[in-house]
């Protein structure tokens, strides 16, 4: 299984960073950012192969590719500022961390309002 490896991954990463925090804790946020990036790179493949299925299902549907480009890049962005937020709060900075989750919010509802009209004019049709 994968998460297998991921999670002993994991337990190893956060051994050394735990030796190096005592030591050097810039080292220690370094390895832990590296230790993220590369679980995350891991995932890609996973990642791909469901956002491929959700394509062709959306081909079946007869649902305009614009909406799952939409949708696609609404998860790309959630998952891109939690990671980044994650990684910010492990250095401490939870300020930083609580902006670039503002920002991501603040993206994905750019990108949601187009939808939401589509479904607005569709429910308008409707009555």
């Amino acid at each position: 299984m994968d998460i297998v490896k991921v999670v002993a991954f994991a337990f190893m990463a956060l051994t050394i960073v735990f030796i190096l925090r005592k030591e050097n804790g810039t080292l220690a946020i370094q390895v832990s950012t590296v230790a993220g990036i590369i679980i995350f790179l891991f995932t890609i493949s996973k990642i791909t192969a469901v956002l491929q299925l959700i394509q062709q299902l959306a081909l079946k549907a007869n649902i305009d590719y614009v909406y799952i480009n939409t949708v696609f890049k609404i998860l790309a962005i959630a998952y891109l500022a939690s990671f980044c937020a994650e990684i910010c709060r492990d250095a401490g900075e939870s300020n930083i961390a609580s902006k670039v989750e503002f920002a991501g919010k603040i993206f994905i509802l750019v990108l949601a309002i187009p939808i939401l009209m589509a479904v607005l004019q569709s429910i308008l049709k409707i009555i």
